[in-house]
């Protein structure tokens, strides 16, 4: 049975609104592999809609359920811990709409959580009211834990920077849903359909996506295009099963 593959985007398919060279090719060879094969990224900006667009843009068609988010894993979750709540959100539609489609609210007066995701709309009003709600009584979560993402331009602070003011303003830590919790990593194996012995997962952080991957039992293959960088291998106890320079140099049918 051919492998599947779960595979990062940002850093791997592309940086910012650069395709990876080589990344439509590494799609292609998916396809015609007979690959089983998902997209999961940390960012919760975007919708599968948007994803699907913006690949469709660089050259790519996919379909828009071949995208799982860590907006639409945390919306999922909150769903299963207090259906039809109430969320503040710090993010954006990607975030926002998932929530809605699980029958969440999204308020200032008195929600059951704070959900703080990737946004370029970021200010000290937003962060006053966050730490406020949770004072009150909400519950502090986050898409994930990434401090910085790749765009073409280098990169540009994430989650996990945003939450860094409320969480020393409260001295309070949020449950990060995102990569690297297995979470996340549960929900991916299901919305594919396969088994961890028989996936692969395909990332360029040695924090999130390569960590996730072994801990949820999938071979794991790092790639060089994004943050990860091999002077910064030493820094980590652990070691991916395959380092590849691109998506470009990676045969599916050889994983």
């Amino acid at each position: 049975m051919p492998k599947s593959i779960i595979c990062d985007m940002d850093g791997v398919i592309y940086r910012g609104h650069q395709l990876i060279p080589g990344a439509d090719r590494f799609v292609e060879r998916l396809r015609s592999g007979g690959h089983r094969f998902l997209f999961l990224t940390n960012n919760s900006r975007h919708t599968p809609r948007d994803l699907k667009r913006k690949l469709d843009q660089l050259g790519i068609d996919v379909p828009e359920d071949h995208f799982y988010t860590s907006g639409m894993a945390t919306a999922s979750f909150l769903q299963r811990q207090k259906p039809h709540g109430s969320a503040f959100v710090i993010g954006d539609a990607g975030l926002t709409n998932a929530l809605y489609e699980v029958g969440y609210s999204i308020t200032e007066h008195s929600p059951d959580y704070v959900v703080i995701g990737e946004t370029s709309s970021y200010n000290f009003d937003l962060v006053v009211k966050a730490v406020r709600a949770i004072e009150r009584g909400a519950r502090f979560i986050a898409t994930n834990p990434d401090l910085v993402g790749p765009t073409e331009g280098g990169n540009v602070p994430a989650c996990g920077s945003l939450t860094a003011p409320i969480e020393r303003a409260l001295g309070i830590r949020p449950y990060y849903v995102g990569k690297p919790n297995a979470l996340m990593m549960r929900m991916a194996l299901r919305a594919i359909g396969d088994h961890s012995e028989n996936t692969v997962m395909v990332g360029d952080r040695m924090d999130t996506d390569i960590v996730a991957g072994m801990e949820a039992g999938l071979k794991t293959c790092l790639v060089l295009t994004g943050v990860t960088s091999l002077d910064m291998l030493p820094q980590f106890p652990y070691r991916p099963d395959l380092i590849v320079d691109s998506v470009a140099d990676i045969d599916p049918s050889e994983l």
